[in-house]
Order: C-alpha cells, then sequence, then structure tokens
C-alpha cells in the first residue's frame, strides 16, 4: 500500500469517525460533513434516500434510545479514481428509553464514497447486522 493509500484509507476512517460521533451527538453538521447531497442508507427493514431525510434519522435517535455509543474498528478500502467502496467493522450499542438495558449491534458499512470537493463523502451506505445482543448495565448519572 502506498503513502498515498494510506492517507486515503485515514481520511475515510476519519470520516467513519465523524459520522459515528454525529449519530451518538446527533449531530446533523457533522453528518452533513460527511454524506452526499444524494446519499442513500439501507438496512434491514429500510432505505432512507438524500441528505435531508438521513439527517431526520438522527430525531429518530433520539426518540427511541436515551443516548448510544458507535465505535468504529477497522476499515478496508479500494479506491478508482474520484470513488471508493469500503466495509467498515463497529458496534453500535443503544440504551433503551425503558430501562437500564443496552442494545448492542456488531455492524458492518458497507460504503460506496464520491470524492467532492476535497473530502470523501459516503455516497450509500448499507448497514448489515451480523449480530445483536441485549444485556443489563448500571447507569452512572453524570
Amino acid at each position: 500500500m502506498t503513502a498515498i493509500e494510506i492517507a486515503e484509507v485515514a481520511a475515510l476512517r476519519h470520516a467513519c469517525e465523524t459520522y459515528a460521533l454525529g449519530a451518538d451527538r446527533r449531530d446533523k453538521n457533522l453528518w452533513r460533513a460527511v454524506l452526499t447531497q444524494d446519499c442513500v442508507i439501507e438496512g434491514p427493514g429500510f432505505r432512507s434516500e438524500g441528505l435531508d431525510t438521513n439527517l431526520g434519522s438522527l430525531d429518530l435517535l433520539s426518540r427511541m434510545f436515551r443516548t448510544t455509543r458507535h465505535t468504529v474498528h477497522q476499515v478496508h478500502a479500494e479506491f478508482e479514481g474520484h470513488e471508493a467502496r469500503s466495509e467498515t467493522y463497529a458496534t453500535a450499542d443503544h440504551l433503551l428509553q425503558d430501562g437500564d438495558v443496552i442494545l448492542s449491534w456488531s455492524i458492518r458499512y458497507i460504503d460506496r464514497w464520491r470524492h467532492e470537493e476535497g473530502l470523501w463523502r459516503i455516497a450509500h451506505r448499507r448497514l448489515v447486522i451480523d449480530w445483536e445482543e441485549t444485556r443489563p448495565v448500571k447507569v452512572q448519572q453524570a
């Protein structure tokens, strides 16, 4: 792998981490920074098209969960000009609204990227849930 390819993978990883942070903070500006205007995000039982529709998903997360924690583990990517494809392994933990219980997903994001205005942005994201578990937790008060 060349130094340029290493830097490009690092840029994709940074975008994945920004997406995760945006989900956890419910920060639409962070998602705007890493999604294309015509982005598509799909997964088990859903498909959202367009930036504005996908930004609305953050409001849904707030209604469904008290908080979330998304952790990016590894990113494997292949590049072709101004486009890339990647597979990202991650864990998505969701603190349920109605109890001190975590719904934890071991997930993969299968992404197609476009290089726009000097940045890599997600054009299409497919969420794959490899497995899920629920477990009780003790929530610490801040």
